[in-house]
């Protein structure tokens, strides 16, 4: 079992302090491997971009000729040095059998999305300062809270492959507008720099603002999601709708991605890209939706065979489109040569399927006497877009020889489009060696050329007669499944607003009225206030929010939580603390460096200047301090990793739906006012 290490290194045997993380990096499962052989590639594809920069500055800057070879001379080294990590970052996108499920099975293998990768981010530092400076509190009563915000997103850079791992990111997705809220100004920069690799060219993209953070969240939760559904066990009915159910999650998740950031620097997240993403995941649930259906066995009856075919003919033009949309510029030059021969493979395999089933029901099954003449007619015209000239689906019924020539007519085409699969299949040498693959290919070939054997006459004239294309008709349509992201609880207390430090105030009654009247969520809010009062006197504000009421802090309090503290007040009084809104100024214009452009010539220049290693520790957890700033990682999550998968309560329900327990929501807030 992998152990869980707390940030500061000290294992924990249980408890309060044992929460979720991440899969252990360490582990040495093939899933593992393949995501420390991107991470590792990123680095080296980032090395020679500092290279190739430098060069061509110094191409640029000196006129020397002697110099000026040299560098042109270091340029093709570097140059075909990216070219090698690119070739070899494509193969981790084609090795898919690493994640396909375990058992034993004679299926066609699913294409997996690998997860992008990130660097660490320190967040101490600059909330601290953010803190102290804006709300006007101790940013050191926090660092409990900031270093769970670090070890939560640390986590995410290597979740399970299970539910848990969905919930995981998920969780990090929930806080994000929460971060955005509190500690991104638009006024001021906080020098924090989130930077992530294109899963596909491994360029780095970097941004100062959250933008690029949640819209890799997201991308990695589809991944995830394709990650499930290639793992699952396609033998059985329950392995088929995880499979169906993981790919429409992430079809879903991945337009959502495409319709909330329109501007997503990296390519990966482009929206030509995630179209064709998007069209590839629902083409793998539709296929998987074929496989459930045709998995208790096919009736050899007219009627079914019919329906098959369709069924079949409606994979292969999903496929098809996926691969029109895959050789389009300039999309062809950045997908994997192993994904578009895969989806051309498939549409040929299920193409040839559907005229094997056609020529089965019109060579096995001919019209008895007791057999519905018309519903028959009436199916087989809905087969076919057009028939041969001269032709109709009645004389095709009726006449034996009519029924043969259309039927061997469909046999050709299967053997022609499995053949043309095979022979695809041949060229690529990732595909080579997906020996399942070949084998349902061959095996699929053969018994469409024994059916055509079996009835062949020799003594027949040899008729060429093209068979007419088949109609793709589904009574299971792979939809996306659109997800309800949590948009997070609306805070008064945000980086929009400027604050006041808070003040003291001394609460007198006189006469049993206090002077003015609460209204408002949480915090509560000064209204009504008597000019005369001894609490105007004081320096009490209309509209002043109410804090604290001697050493209860309500920040997170009702008004008629406020009520109750305030009802017993004596002769004495009570001391409240209270902050004002200032005026905010008008906001800059956000500056981030960003990748833009199609091939890696093109990168952040930001995200060069950074390494690895520079990074601060994490700071020592203190005692907490209740506060309006923390965000509520206080339910530690258990371990999840791939050595000893967690247990998770199996829900429909999408874990991002989910509230979060820490946050006040809209629905727990009072209205009521009163009147001290």
């Amino acid at each position: 079992m992998t152990d869980t290490i707390l940030p500061n290194g000290i294992k924990d045997s249980g408890g309060d302090n044992y929460f979720k993380k991440g899969c252990n990096p360490f582990a040495q499962t093939g899933r593992s491997k393949l995501q420390n052989k991107r991470a590792s590639l990123n680095q080296q594809i980032i090395k020679q971009m500092r290279m190739r920069a430098g060069a061509e500055n110094l191409l640029k800057a000196t006129s020397n000729n002697k110099v000026r070879e040299m560098v042109v001379l270091e340029l093709s080294y570097v140059n075909s040095n990216l070219q090698l990590l690119m070739e070899q970052l494509e193969g981790l996108n084609s090795s898919v059998e690493v994640y396909q499920s375990s058992q034993e099975t004679a299926t066609i293998p699913l294409i997996p999305l690998g997860l992008k990768e990130t660097k660490e981010v320190d967040f101490s530092v600059a909330f601290k300062d953010f803190i102290l400076e804006h709300y006007s509190e101790d940013g050191k009563n926090f660092d409990d809270e900031i270093a769970d915000l670090m070890d939560l997103r640390q986590a995410c850079r290597t979740p399970s492959r299970s539910e848990a791992g969905i919930e995981l990111l998920a969780k990090y997705f929930n806080h994000l507008p929460l971060l955005e809220s509190r500690f991104f100004s638009p006024t001021r920069q906080t020098g924090i720099f989130f930077t992530w690799y294109d899963s596909f060219t491994g360029v780095p993209v970097c941004q100062q603002n959250l933008s690029l953070e949640k819209a890799s969240i997201l991308f990695n939760m589809a991944a995830l999601y394709t990650q499930i559904g290639s793992r699952s066990d396609r033998q059985t009915i329950a392995g088929l709708e995880e499979a169906i159910s993981s790919f429409q999650k992430a079809a879903g998740l991945l337009n959502h991605l495409k319709e909330t950031f329109t501007h997503t620097p990296s390519y990966d997240m482009s929206p030509a890209m995630l179209n064709m993403l998007i069209r590839m995941m629902l083409a793998q649930a539709q296929e998987c939706l074929f496989e459930k259906t045709v998995l208790p066995g096919i009736r050899n009856n007219f009627y079914s065979l019919l329906k098959m075919a369709q069924e079949a003919t409606k994979v292969s033009e999903t496929y098809d489109q996926v691969h029109q949309s895959m050789i389009q510029a300039p999309i062809k030059d950045n997908v994997p040569l192993f994904w578009s021969t895969m989806s051309q493979i498939i549409t040929n395999h299920y193409r040839s399927l559907a005229h094997y089933f056609v020529a089965t029901a019109l060579l096995d099954h001919q019209l008895n006497p007791s057999d519905d003449e018309d519903q028959q007619e009436k199916t087989l015209s809905q087969v076919y877009d057009r028939l041969p000239e001269g032709r109709s689906p009645l004389d095709i019924l009726k006449r034996r020889d009519e029924r043969r020539r259309i039927g061997k007519a469909h046999l050709r085409r299967a053997i022609l489009a499995h053949e043309e699969a095979l022979r695809i299949c041949g060229l690529c040498r990732d595909l080579r060696r997906l020996e399942v693959l070949q084998e349902i290919l061959q095996a699929s070939h053969q018994r469409s050329v024994n059916k055509f054997a079996d009835n062949d006459n020799e003594d027949e004239f040899t008729d060429y007669m093209e068979a007419p294309d088949i109609i793709s008709k589904t009574e299971h349509k792979a939809e996306m499944e659109v997800p309800t992201l949590s948009k997070g609880p609306l805070s008064i207390f945000s980086a929009k607003q400027r604050w006041t430090a808070p003040r003291t105030i001394q609460l007198r009654p006189d006469d049993g009225d206090l002077g003015f009247t609460l209204k408002g969520e949480q915090p509560v809010q000064v209204v009504s206030l008597d000019p005369l009062c001894p609490a105007a006197a004081d320096g009490l504000k209309e509209g002043d929010y109410i804090v604290a009421v001697g050493n209860t802090d309500c920040k997170w309090l009702g008004v008629s939580e406020v009520m109750r503290l305030l009802k017993d007040v004596d002769e004495d009084g009570i001391s409240i603390k209270v902050v004002s809104m200032m005026d905010s100024n008008p906001s800059m214009p956000t500056k981030s460096a960003t990748f833009c452009g199609n091939l890696p010539k093109t990168y952040s220049m930001i995200c060069l200047a950074f390494d690895d290693d520079d990074k601060n520790p994490k700071s020592r957890k203190v005692t907490k301090k209740p506060s309006f700033l923390s965000w509520g990682l206080k339910n530690r999550l258990k371990s999840a990793s791939t050595l000893s998968l967690p247990t998770a309560d199996a829900s429909s329900t999408l874990p991002w739906s989910k509230p979060c327990p820490t946050f006040p929501s809209s629905s727990s807030y009072n209205n009521d006012s009163a009147l001290y």
